[in-house]
């Protein structure tokens, strides 16, 4: 693991659960929106729930990668043994639904194109981790550069 902001987990484990997020991410970016992909496991490592942001192919703000993976998770009796993986450092809205449904671990694929709230989390109890995968840096940072309009409206600037 590039980076720990707290707590342990081997790198190979965490490694291991981002390939299901990567893929999501990849499969966002075929399908024409954004490429960040989600997952989320229990503490063993088994899938729970996978999704990507959909926020331009279903004209929903609201389905982000997290979100889109929490929902296909179904209702668990407790999250807190359960980790979420991301491709990229969650914004302030799925850093709320962490923290609101008490989810523990958070891994990170990178937070070099943008950095949300997993330092906040962190502060809060949710164990993170940060890997900096340089293929999670490079699709971000390709899609950035050749759409730079839609990125700028996922994240929320306006010009």
């Amino acid at each position: 693991m590039n980076r720990t902001t707290t707590g342990a987990m081997p790198r190979e484990f965490a490694a291991n659960l981002l390939e299901v997020a990567i893929a999501e991410a990849e499969a966002g970016l075929v399908a024409g929106g954004i490429p960040i992909g989600a997952a989320l496991f229990d503490a063993d490592g088994a899938l729970l729930g996978r999704g990507h942001n959909r926020r331009v192919q279903d004209e929903d703000p609201s389905v982000h990668a997290e979100t889109a993976a929490f929902r296909a998770a179904g209702r668990q009796r407790d999250y807190r043994s359960t980790i979420m993986v991301t491709t990229l450092s969650p914004c302030w809205y799925c850093s709320g639904l962490v923290r609101q449904f008490g989810i523990g671990t958070l891994v990170v694929g990178e937070s070099v194109t943008f950095t949300g709230g997993h330092d906040w989390l962190a502060e809060h109890g949710v164990r993170v981790a940060v890997l900096d995968d340089a293929r999670c840096v490079e699709m971000m940072t390709r899609f950035i550069r050749e759409r730079p309009a839609l990125w700028n409206e996922d994240i929320g600037v306006t010009e």
